[in-house]
């Protein structure tokens, strides 16, 4: 059987473009995780991505993590209700630019308005980075309902859209 999916490519290219939103509540923190600790970025990606059928890393070796969590240009936030994880996001610079290559909530952290805030701050660190002129990520019809209007709603425009056919 074959099933259409979606991809929309956003973009946003003047952090005065950014509408943030603001921590919901004092609990909240986003911290700089450690680029030793592949196990956090191997952990989101199974917890969020569960969800929205991310597959494509569910086959890697420990060494592919840590060769990917080594990577100089990738920097990787996590979000915390005091103590407890709640989200990340995963930033990966090319030259001027940054990718928001993956993001998300875990699912006991929905409707909490926390979507909104995390992707203000994904945006706001990225264009503190030296020479950042642009910040782009992907979203597909597989991702959070939500997820488009959250992008939009914070600013970023789409500047690319393509149908996949894939064989279910």
């Amino acid at each position: 059987m074959k099933k259409t999916i979606l991809r929309q490519y956003l973009e946003i290219k003047s952090p005065e473009d950014i509408k943030e939103i603001i921590k919901p509540e004092n609990f909240y923190s986003i911290e700089l995780v450690d680029s030793n600790d592949f196990q956090l970025n191997k952990f989101f990606y199974k917890q969020v991505g569960r969800k929205y059928n991310w597959t494509d890393r569910l086959i890697w070796t420990d060494k592919n993590w840590i060769d990917y969590v080594s990577n100089k240009s990738l920097l990787t936030f996590s979000l915390k209700r005091k103590k407890d994880l709640a989200g990340y996001f995963e930033l990966l610079i090319h030259d001027n630019e940054v990718e928001i290559v993956y993001f998300g909530l875990l699912e006991e952290y929905f409707g909490k308005k926390l979507g909104g805030y995390l992707l203000s701050e994904a945006l706001r660190k990225s264009f503190k980075i030296p020479k950042i002129k642009r910040v782009w990520c992907h979203t597909c019809s597989y991702d959070h309902k939500h997820g488009i209007k959250n992008y939009l709603s914070r600013g970023m425009s789409i500047f690319n859209t393509q149908k996949l056919i894939i064989d279910t």
